[in-house]
């Protein structure tokens, strides 16, 4: 088991802070969100997949971020009102965080070292998806144009 990913903690949309630690045993898919962006229709992408597995182990957590093109605004209560109302959101979100430059959140800067992208370790666009397996070890990048339909055939691999 890689402890390294299960030291971090995130503030939940509700502010309640939530330990990695939580997700043990757990096959996980981070995002990078934003409510106001071309790609934030891939919220019910993401939607499906955690349905289709989250019986086998398999957990999906979104960050909002407003770091590129300004398409995250909101506070954590329009957020979340967003996320349920226009795409019935029920995997867990965090608090508005930031992923590149010197306050990005941790889990992003270990997760960027892990998994360097076309660009090198930073992250260029919303819904940018990090794949650890239950392990806790950063196995998978995907880009912010990979649709979470194109992610399912690696979950179907590897929830067996």
């Amino acid at each position: 088991m890689n402890a390294t990913f299960y030291k971090f903690k995130a503030k939940s949309l509700q502010g309640k802070e939530i330990s990695m630690e939580d997700y043990i045993g757990k096959t996980i898919l981070l995002v990078n969100t934003a409510s106001q962006c071309g790609l934030t229709p891939q919220y019910e992408g993401l939607e499906k997949l955690y349905q289709k597995y989250k019986n086998k182990g398999f957990v999906v957590l979104g960050f909002p971020c407003n770091q590129f093109g300004q398409q995250e605004p909101g506070d954590e209560k329009s957020i979340s009102e967003g996320c349920l109302v226009n795409y019935g959101v029920t995997f867990p979100m965090f608090s508005k965080i930031e992923v590149n430059g010197e306050n990005a959140h941790p889990i992003f800067k270990y997760l960027k070292e892990e998994l360097r992208g076309l660009f090198g370790s930073r992250i260029k666009w919303n819904f940018t998806k990090f794949l650890v397996d239950k392990e806790g070890r950063p196995i998978k990048r995907f880009a912010p144009t990979s649709k979470p339909e194109s992610i399912d055939k690696y979950l179907d691999k590897i929830l067996k």
